[in-house]
């Protein structure tokens, strides 16, 4: 269980799946600011929006040191991640605390399962880091309410900080398309789940050649359950969802072993073989 008073002492890592220098993650600099002076960002070169928790394998990651504290790496979030703790921090103190984001557009249902910034926060659990990841909800074509992420975000963190929580779990926090005042509060959620419609689309190239583009139409963020990340952002509540590493549905885990007991497993496999 992490749990902090003292945020002085903490050295926080931040990455993103936006870039290295996407606005979002200058505003979360600055929310790390204050709690401490001890704050390194190791980013992705580029964006890598939709990544998930997905590692490059089939070519070497190259890192750019952009200034003392401040690295570029051309991978995805997770790559970014490991390589932190693995090589930047090699023989040093390894992060207390590891911050992801602030994403532009929200990180709500099922977007937790596809997002790199949701997945660096992830990377960091498995490494023991406790983390947080945050999403600034936000529409195309509107002015991103950076605004309302940085003022909030620091008074989350310390809430946060001083309850704890588990080491196999993270923090999913989204803020909701309101500038500060219109805000009403914070509710601890669960993930929902939208009434997912068909994204896809198919067009045409100049050459009359079919191509798709995932993602091209507007999603439907109406939730479908009560207490969830889409209930508490459509009434203009933040959302704090934890996240838990482990996938096992234990109900139904405990139907199957009381169906099929652990000790007729070598029985009836051989009465099929006979």
């Amino acid at each position: 269980m992490v749990r902090t008073e003292n945020t002085k002492d903490l050295r926080i890592l931040i990455s993103n799946d936006d870039g290295v220098h996407a606005p979002g993650i200058k505003v979360l600099e600055n929310i790390a600011h204050t709690l401490t002076d001890d704050v390194w960002v190791v980013a992705p070169e580029s964006e890598q929006s939709g990544a998930a928790h997905s590692l490059t394998l089939r070519r070497p990651l190259r890192i750019h040191k952009i200034s003392p504290r401040r690295f570029a790496v051309d991978g995805t979030p997770t790559d970014c991640v490991m390589v932190a703790v693995s090589k930047i921090f090699e023989g040093d103190k390894k992060p207390t605390l590891m911050l992801s984001g602030i994403n532009h557009g929200s990180n709500m249902g099922e977007d937790v399962t596809y997002s790199g910034t949701v997945a660096a926060a992830m990377e960091a659990t498995l490494l023991g880091i406790p983390s947080v990841a945050f999403s600034q909800v936000t529409k195309p074509g509107q002015n991103v309410k950076w605004a309302t992420a940085e003022h909030f975000a620091p008074l989350v963190l310390r809430d946060l900080l001083s309850v704890g929580w588990p080491k196999s779990v993270l923090m999913n926090v989204n803020f909701p398309n309101l500038v500060t005042s219109s805000v009403k509060g914070v509710r601890y959620v669960s993930q929902g789940l939208r009434n997912i419609r068909d994204s896809l689309v198919e067009w045409k190239d100049p050459r009359g050649n079919t191509f798709f583009w995932i993602g091209g139409a507007d999603r439907d963020d109406s939730p479908t359950e009560q207490d969830t990340d889409l209930e508490a952002i459509q009434q203009g509540y933040i959302a704090v969802t934890p996240l838990h590493l482990d996938l096992t549905h234990t109900h139904t885990l405990h139907t199957l072993q009381q169906r099929f007991p652990r000790d007729s497993d070598v029985v009836s496999f051989k009465k099929e073989a006979s």
